[in-house]
């Protein structure tokens, strides 16, 4: 009978195994014993390997706050760029429901989400597939996606939205992308706001292969690889500064590709989220699609794809260590400039909304462009 290990089942068989063998090491006076009982438990305690929610944000280490990935496949366009398709079954305004594998989000014709506040903190959009329309406080635009990048320094505070029109009426529309929020330092929570685009032609994508030619491709949303560096990150970023040893990139693995992520001075925490494909080899441990890797040393660590290709999200950086309050879509440092930034946006809206709706879209003409990107 063909019996199927689950990842938990395989670690408690491991760990078990482990046990049983340092035990019998405990009996047998080998001199190296105490040597292969401290290696073995090196390798048990490399690794952190936590199953990801089916839908809403996943898990995060400091300095990164917050990392979704939307992935939905849109029907065929309306000629209003909405969906084709009855909405009567959704909570119009609420619908995370993924009914027929997609969702409305906050839009309401539009999918998306219209007009809404942020302070302290910025907001970086990878777009894999699909498009993407920034309108916010400062008067600013942008259309951008299939393959760019939008960073985003919410800063002292701003607006905006985020619609996702849907151009294409004789075919599916499929929206694929990630949404990583990194904090700021303290001292630069205040500063003004901005926003940076990085277009799909300025990302590096290295293609190393292996010794049986196997290709993997790294993709350079922040950071540096192998001579190759990522596009500037904004001025105030915790990413600007290379000490910080800030990496966003992208990695997809062809089936059984072998590929080495490079170690890391003392104090950087590195996460691997794999998120499509059969999953990995770690040294030799297998992780399945679907989970995230909390890397507890700062050495180079083999990986191995299995079956299919792989992709995976890499972030890595030192924490800032400082103290977070969170409240909806503020993020500070304590619960009275939680308060402070209610008041503030209650007071000002962060700016003048210059658009005659909540949720503004930029034409039905496949067009990318930025107005009041830095």
């Amino acid at each position: 009978m063909d019996i199927k290990l689950n990842l938990i089942d395989r670690n408690k068989f491991i760990i078990k195994i482990s046990h049983i063998f340092l035990s019998l090491l405990a009996l047998i006076n080998f001199p190296f014993a105490n040597y292969m009982k401290t290696k073995i438990m090196e390798k048990s305690n490399m690794f952190k390997v936590t199953k990801l929610p089916e839908t809403g944000p996943w898990p995060t280490v400091d300095p990164f706050l917050f990392c979704v990935h939307h992935n939905d496949n849109y029907p065929t366009a309306n000629n209003k760029m909405g969906p084709n398709s009855n909405l009567d079954n959704r909570n119009i305004g609420n619908d995370f429901s993924n009914l027929n594998g997609w969702s409305m989000y906050h839009g309401e014709k539009i999918p998306g989400f219209p007009r809404h506040p942020h302070r302290g903190f910025e907001t970086i959009t990878i777009v894999e597939k699909g498009l993407i329309d920034h309108s916010d406080s400062l008067g600013f635009s942008a259309r951008y996606g299939d393959g760019d990048v939008q960073w985003l320094t919410a800063g002292d505070g701003v607006q905006h939205s985020e619609m996702f029109p849907l151009l294409n009426t004789n075919q599916s529309n499929p929206t694929d992308f990630f949404q990583i929020w990194i904090n700021l330092k303290s001292d630069k929570k205040r500063v003004t706001p901005n926003f940076s685009m990085f277009w799909k032609n300025e990302i590096p994508k290295i293609k190393e292969f292996d010794k049986n030619k196997l290709k993997t491709e790294i993709e350079l949303i922040a950071g540096e690889y192998n001579g190759y560096t990522a596009p500037t990150p904004p001025p105030n970023s915790w990413a600007q500064d290379k000490e910080n040893s800030v990496m966003i990139w992208k990695i997809s693995m062809e089936s059984k590709a072998i590929w080495e992520l490079p170690q890391v001075e003392l104090g950087v925490f590195r996460t691997l989220y794999i998120y499509n494909g059969s999953g990995i080899s770690i040294n030799n441990q297998i992780i399945d699609s679907g989970y995230m890797v909390e890397i507890n040393t700062i050495k180079n660590i083999s990986i191995t794809s299995l079956d299919n290709k792989t992709q995976i999200l890499l972030l890595q950086a030192k924490p800032i260590n400082e103290s977070v309050v969170k409240y909806g879509p503020f993020v500070m440092n304590s619960r009275e400039e939680i308060e402070e930034a209610f008041s503030d946006y209650n007071k000002t809206g962060f700016g003048d909304w210059a658009w005659n709706n909540d949720g503004p879209v930029h034409g039905k003409e496949y067009k990318k462009f930025a107005i009041g990107d830095n």
